[in-house]
């Protein structure tokens, strides 16, 4: 039988080559890292820089992108696999989000994202309208005595270090090469370090519900909001086991999905709220595409005041929008409303509450 069954198993297809960058020389290498030290005061410090460039030069040529591993030990299909540190700090602190996530005893949680990157403290001198939606969202949710987690995407713009680094699309290789959390990152071989989701996962995996406040970017959402949106693919059907792959080796992770893969849905059951505002159009249109996103993930729409969307100062100059804003206490009120939504979706969910298509099975998994 088992002869009969692995013969029977498909044959693995051809792993496609050819397309990656050349490797650079050391000299432009060297350029590059130096970009980093082009303010006068770093003068001083040429020595220094030069022993740097020197190490990290040594890292890149060698491919070292997780110089920090230990013996991934008992509960992983491979406990003498050498995982990144990085990644075992970030699972570490996932568990721990999702226990407090189960802990009835703990009040409910919502997860609020302003998805602007605009704010004050940087180039447009202004805080967002996204930002002022978002606050009154936060304050009806703490007035009901739920915690309150505000996610400000526009810190990528304008705080020091903060970066989200883009998806490199793991999942249409094979889903099970792409791990859960993203292990992609850091490469330190590339100097691709601080990579601000490995923070952001455990805050939705804390949260009980979601709220997503956005502006429209050219009929899409921001690049702020859709890096961070890309590299939560990894919570939809994302391998919570890099040893079963190995790191990264792709005929592994093709076996494992080709004989079988279950696509574990890591932020399933969790409620969601969508406030969208625009100036002219696109705004169904995101409204839907996030919808359809969350719900895919497997999460749960509040009421129907929990997906909103409005523009603000339609085809008015963009100089007096804080103004036109200013003026429609009724978009206030529904936020507010899509807040209260929200907030009831989530009581309604903890009190015990079953869904009509729970644990219903999924003809397509993927």
């Amino acid at each position: 039988m088992a002869e009969s069954e692995s013969s029977s198993k498909r044959a693995l297809p051809q792993t496609r080559k050819g397309q990656g960058p050349a490797e650079l020389d050391r000299a432009e290498f060297a350029r590059r890292l130096r970009l980093h030290f082009a303010d006068p005061a770093f003068d001083r410090d040429g020595d220094a820089i030069e022993r740097v460039i020197a190490d990290a030069w040594d890292g890149y040529v060698h491919s070292r992108k997780s110089p920090r591993t230990r013996k991934a030990g008992p509960g992983f299909a491979d406990p003498g696999y050498d995982l990144s540190t990085d990644w075992i700090e970030t699972r570490d602190a996932i568990d721990a989000a999702a226990a407090r996530h189960a802990d009835a005893a703990r009040p409910r949680r919502i997860l609020v994202i302003c998805g602007s990157p605009r704010n004050d403290r940087t180039c447009p001198g202004e805080m967002s309208k996204t930002f002022r939606l978002a606050t009154a969202a936060q304050e009806v949710i703490v007035a009901s005595g739920a915690e309150c987690d505000l996610l400000d995407l526009s810190h990528l713009a304008s705080e020091y270090g903060r970066v989200i680094y883009p998806c490199k699309a793991c999942v249409s290789t094979a889903m099970p090469l792409c791990h859960w959390p993203c292990s992609c990152y850091p490469n330190h071989a590339l100097g691709q370090t601080g990579d601000w989701m490995h923070e952001i996962y455990p805050r939705w995996i804390a949260a009980h519900g979601i709220l997503i406040a956005t502006p429209v970017h050219w009929l899409q959402v921001p690049s702020t909001l859709k890096l961070m949106i890309d590299r939560l693919v990894c919570a939809d059907g994302g391998n919570p086991d890099p040893t079963t792959t190995h790191g990264k080796n792709v005929e592994e992770a093709k076996r494992l999905e080709l004989d079988g893969w279950p696509y574990p849905r890591h932020l399933a059951g969790r409620a969601f709220a969508v406030v969208v505002h625009g100036d002219t159009e696109g705004g169904d249109a995101v409204r839907n595409a996030l919808v359809d996103w969350l719900t895919g993930m497997a999460l749960v729409q509040a009421g129907n005041s929990a997906a909103l969307d409005r523009y603000i100062g339609y085809y008015e100059p963009y100089a007096t929008s804080h103004e036109a804003l200013d003026r429609d206490d009724a978009l206030f009120g529904e936020v507010r409303n899509a807040a209260r939504s929200l907030v009831r979706e989530v009581e309604l969910m903890r009190g015990g509450r079953i869904e009509p298509d729970h644990a219903l099975k999924a003809p397509r998994e993927k």
